[in-house]
């Protein structure tokens, strides 16, 4: 498997590493957020120079119960930190963390490599992606439903499948799949997922999984998302060994170690 990000093919042959850089104060992980220009600009390097492929850039918090901010506030802080992450490091690849449709419009005109989607339900941003031909992540996202695990797999398998036949249809090319760890789902669900994450291979598309200090691991170990990395790192293995191409991470060298020694175990 290949992505074709701006014209430059990245095997997926071996997982890797995806660095989050959120440019918002609701981050439920403080050690994620970053304001000050050249604070985004170290963070973005430094995501860089540990083995990160991309750069995942977001201004709004996904974690629930958090606080939105309107359209215009996101629009205008997505371009001013893609322009400045790509003026003074021009070869970097950004994916765009959004869910609205003109705003990844706009970070696709500003040189996004990817647009990295939670909802995965706005037709107006299928067409977008299919229409720029840049890799899309479509995220499976169960919020406002209650599944049981037994129906959650099915459901998945489901939800993906028509989306990604819909956005195939439209000409989207480079299609990515994030079973969305957090979304809507318990944290008992959240780990039966990970249980049964090879299923989804079915699919034959690109794997992203993003745990990184999230919910189901500190709160199973009744800590917080600052003392979630060695949790991170367990659940990370694991999903290399269910051969998953992405990682979604806030601690890019480890990530890296991760899926070189677990790929020696392989």
């Amino acid at each position: 498997m290949f992505l074709n990000l701006k014209g430059d093919l990245q095997s997926l042959k071996t997982p890797i590493v995806m660095g989050v850089l959120n440019c918002t104060d609701d981050s439920f992980y403080a050690g994620s957020r970053f304001k000050e220009d050249s604070d985004v600009i170290i963070r973005a390097t430094e995501i860089l120079t540990q083995g990160g492929v991309l750069i995942d850039l977001g201004a709004v918090s996904t974690r629930p119960d958090s606080h939105p901010i309107d359209a215009g506030t996101e629009y205008m802080r997505i371009k001013k930190y893609l322009n400045l992450i790509l003026k003074y490091i021009p070869h970097a690849k950004v994916s765009v963390d959004t869910f609205r449709s003109n705003v990844a419009e706009m970070a696709i005109g500003e040189g996004a490599a990817m647009i990295n989607d939670v909802s995965g339900e706005d037709e107006k941003m299928f067409k977008v992606v299919a229409s720029h031909r840049i890799p899309y992540c479509l995220t499976h996202n169960s919020r406002g439903r209650e599944l049981t695990n037994e129906e959650l797999i099915p459901d998945m398998l489901t939800f993906f499948g028509n989306k990604v036949e819909q956005l195939k249809q439209m000409g989207a090319n480079d299609i990515i799949l994030d079973p969305g760890f957090g979304f809507g789902k318990s944290i008992d669900q959240n780990f039966y997922l990970m249980k049964n994450l090879a299923v989804l291979h079915e699919l034959e598309l690109p794997l992203l999984v993003g745990i990184s200090r999230k919910s189901m691991i500190y709160k199973s170990l009744d800590s917080t998302p600052e003392h979630a990395l060695a949790g991170t790192i367990a659940l990370n293995t694991i999903a290399v060994l269910n051969h998953a191409h992405i990682l979604r991470v806030h601690d890019v060298k480890e990530a890296l170690d991760t899926i070189v020694i677990t790929e020696k175990c392989m």
